[in-house]
C-alpha cells in the first residue's frame, strides 16, 4: 500500500465514522475552521494537519474507494460518506505500521505555519554561509522574498565572526541537532540544501535519490523539520545560530487571523456578550473562534465561560462516552450547551 494510503486509512480508523471522509480531506489541506481544528484533538490527528496541501478530493475519493473495494473500510448505509473499519482493515493497518511507523515529530497543526518559513531560512542561510566560507559573491540566492533577505542580514550581523568560523559553527550544530532525532536520516534535509557550487534537489528528486517513495519522503521531510523546531524550541541554549531560525516568529501564528483578533479584545478584558457586535460576527462564530483559542492557547482558562461543576461533568461523560459524538455527551449533561461541551473538550485535549 502506498504511503498515502496509509495515512488516509489510519485518519478513518481515527473517525471511526463519527465524519465524513471530507473532514480527512480537510484536516490533510490544512483548513483553518473551528470544526476541522477540533476534529484534529478530538481524534488525535494533529500531527497531519496540512501535510497535504494541493490534495484534490479526487484524489481522496479514488484511494477511498479502492480501500472499500479491497474490503478495509465498510460504507454506512444511512451515512454515503462514512465509512468505518473492517475486521479486515485493522488487521492490514496493524501490520502495516509495524511495518513502516508513523513519523515521531510530526505535528501539522502546531508547526503548519512555521514550517514554510523555517525552510526558507536555513535553506538562504546554508547557501549563503557556505558561498562565504568559499569566499564567492557571484551566485543567486535561493530565496527573493525582502523579509527573508532582511532576516538573513540581521543573523549576520549578529553572528560577525570570521567565515571559516560560522561555517564550521552552523555545520556543527545542524549536525548536532540531528544526531538528537530518533531515527532521523539528515541526508532527507541535506540533499536539498544549495551550497557552494552545488545545486539542492527537488523534492522529487531527493526522493528517487534515497530510493523512497515520493508521499512517504515529504512526510519525512516535515518531521525532520518539525524535530528541528521543537528542539529548538526545548534547548535554546544549545544553538547560537540555528535559534535565530525562530527569531521574531509568533506563537499565536497557529490561530487563525479572525481568531487571534477575538483573542486580543479577549486579553484586553472585553466580555464575551460584547464580542459579536464588537466583531460584527455571529455569536456562533465567536464561539468557534473561543474553542480554537482554547484547543492552542496553554494557559486560556475556560472557567468564566463553563462553570467548574458542569465541566467536571461534562468531563465525566466524555470519557465514559464510547464515541465523540457531543449529541451522545449532551444527552448525559442536558444542562450543558454544545459550546460549552465543545470548550471543554477543547481544554481537556487528546
Amino acid at each position: 500500500m502506498a504511503y498515502f494510503d496509509l495515512i488516509i486509512l489510519y485518519c478513518l480508523k481515527q473517525l471511526n465514522g463519527e465524519r465524513t471522509i471530507y473532514s480527512v480531506y480537510h484536516l490533510l489541506k490544512g483548513k483553518k475552521s473551528a470544526q476541522t481544528i477540533q476534529d484534529a484533538h478530538l481524534f488525535s490527528l494533529t500531527k497531519f494537519f496540512g501535510v497535504f496541501m494541493t490534495l484534490t478530493r479526487s484524489s481522496l475519493e479514488e484511494a477511498v474507494h479502492s480501500m472499500s473495494k479491497q474490503g478495509y473500510i465498510l460504507q454506512s448505509e444511512l451515512e454515503p460518506q462514512h465509512y468505518t473499519m473492517t475486521e479486515k482493515g485493522n488487521a492490514f493497518l496493524e501490520l502495516l505500521l509495524k511495518e513502516r511507523p508513523l513519523p515521531v515529530y510530526l505535528d501539522g497543526l502546531k508547526y503548519h505555519p512555521l514550517t514554510q518559513l523555517v525552510w526558507e531560512r536555513i535553506s538562504i542561510l546554508v547557501q549563503v554561509v557556505s558561498n562565504l566560507v568559499y569566499q564567492e559573491n557571484k551566485y543567486i540566492p535561493i530565496q527573493k522574498g525582502k523579509e527573508i533577505h532582511q532576516w538573513l542580514k540581521n543573523v549576520l550581523r549578529k553572528h560577525s565572526m570570521d567565515r571559516a568560523e560560522i561555517g564550521k559553527k552552523l555545520f556543527n550544530e545542524l549536525t548536532s541537532c540531528l544526531e538528537r532525532g530518533e531515527g532521523l536520516n539528515p541526508l532527507v534535509l541535506s540533499l536539498r540544501l544549495t551550497g557552494h557550487q552545488i545545486i539542492g534537489l527537488t523534492s522529487m528528486q531527493a526522493a528517487d535519490e534515497l530510493k523512497m517513495e515520493r508521499t512517504a519522503y515529504h512526510i519525512e521531510f516535515l518531521n525532520l523539520l518539525h524535530f528541528l523546531i521543537q528542539d529548538l524550541e526545548k534547548n535554546p541554549e544549545s544553538y547560537s545560530i540555528l535559534t535565530d531560525l525562530l527569531m521574531e516568529t509568533d506563537p499565536s501564528l497557529v490561530l487563525t487571523l479572525s481568531s487571534r483578533k477575538t483573542y486580543e479584545l479577549l486579553q484586553r478584558g472585553i466580555p464575551f456578550e460584547k464580542l459579536p457586535s464588537i466583531r460584527r460576527l455571529k455569536k456562533s462564530t465567536i464561539e468557534d473562534h473561543i474553542v480554537e483559542i482554547a484547543l492552542n492557547v496553554k494557559d486560556f482558562s475556560i472557567h468564566s465561560f463553563v462553570k467548574k461543576e458542569v465541566q467536571g461533568e461534562i468531563i465525566g461523560a466524555a470519557k465514559s462516552s464510547p464515541t465523540r459524538q457531543l449529541k451522545t455527551i449532551r444527552e448525559s449533561v442536558p444542562q450543558a450547551n454544545y459550546f460549552e461541551i465543545r470548550l471543554v473538550l477543547a481544554k481537556l485535549g487528546e
